[in-house]
């Protein structure tokens, strides 16, 4: 586009560290017209962008002394904001920093994570939670549910719906001609012929042959063979499995990717950080990234 990218960025928990990091990154620099949503008192700190204030706390004026549910009112209703202003056109990204899931809940937003919440606000369209680096990418088939629950949520349409969802994006947002996607076993040895459990012969394996893709493999191996350029994406089973490989590959530097929505949504990789909130010890470093990741979607500049 011959225009310069417009991003919306919400600032997240009022009193975890979204705030700084997001000061910290856009002080670094980043291509675009911004729009800073969040609470009255802290979007203040941003004079030089467009500023949205969504609501403020009479007694409180410092953040940091805000309730959890008045938190978890701010951060909503700033994602909200920054969704409709997407979906309307008046923004190409939207750039979320870390929301606390209490806080949210408590406020009456009951959305497992961004992922799912955004995917109801663009009309319940079909996504898919990215974690990318510039060394590694990780697609979650399932993302924020217990553990117990996850041999449930696991099936091979889930599967199938998710490659499909990555695939399309890996084409179209990140200009790669035919992706090459791989599928993390759930099992340790990848089952081990069944052995150590049937769900790979069950459900991976018809998965992996509707998509073309490659496995299942062992978690153990997949990320690394895909860290040496043999796959553009995994298709991890559960959360820990895939954060931990993203997050360990490249913490700090990855950004999580919202696929499959009409707009380009991206954050960092981690979470509101309020024990060291304000301390001046939050690194900006994946605001940053998240930033500049958004812009090089919205503008079709990624190298594949």
């Amino acid at each position: 586009m011959s225009r310069r990218v417009r991003i919306a960025i919400t600032l997240g928990d009022p009193r975890g560290i979204g705030p700084e990091v997001t000061a910290a990154a856009l002080g670094i620099g980043v291509d675009a017209e911004v729009t800073i949503i969040g609470a009255r008192e802290q979007v203040a700190a941003f004079p030089a962008h467009h500023q949205v204030a969504i609501g403020s706390w009479s007694d409180a004026p410092a953040a940091a002394r805000a309730t959890a549910r008045e938190a978890g009112l701010i951060a909503g209703r700033a994602v909200e904001r920054a969704a409709a202003m997407a979906l309307a056109g008046d923004v190409d990204a939207i750039v979320t920093a870390p929301a606390e899931k209490h806080a949210l809940h408590l406020a009456g937003y009951p959305w497992p994570g961004h992922t799912e919440w955004l995917a109801h606000l663009a009309g319940d369209v079909d996504v898919a939670m990215m974690l990318a680096s510039d060394r590694l990418r990780v697609v979650l088939v399932t993302t924020h549910i217990p553990f117990r629950d996850v041999p449930l949520m696991l099936t091979t349409d889930r599967v199938v719906r998710i490659g499909e969802v990555t695939t399309r994006a890996l084409r179209e947002g990140f200009g790669i001609a035919a992706p090459r996607l791989a599928v993390c076993a759930l099992n340790p040895h990848a089952g081990e012929q069944g052995l150590f459990g049937d769900e790979e012969a069950r459900i991976l394996t018809p998965a992996v042959q509707r998509l073309g893709a490659t496995g299942p493999l062992p978690a153990d191996t997949v990320f690394v063979r895909a860290m040496r350029g043999e796959f553009d994406a995994v298709l991890a089973p559960y959360h820990d499995v895939g954060m931990t490989a993203i997050k360990v590959a490249s913490f700090g530097n990855a950004v999580n990717v919202t696929l499959g929505l009409p707009f380009v949504r991206t954050s960092p990789d981690h979470g509101t950080a309020m024990d060291i909130a304000g301390s001046g010890r939050a690194d900006p470093a994946s605001m940053h990234a998240a930033l500049d990741l958004a812009v090089r979607l919205a503008r079709g500049s990624i190298a594949s």
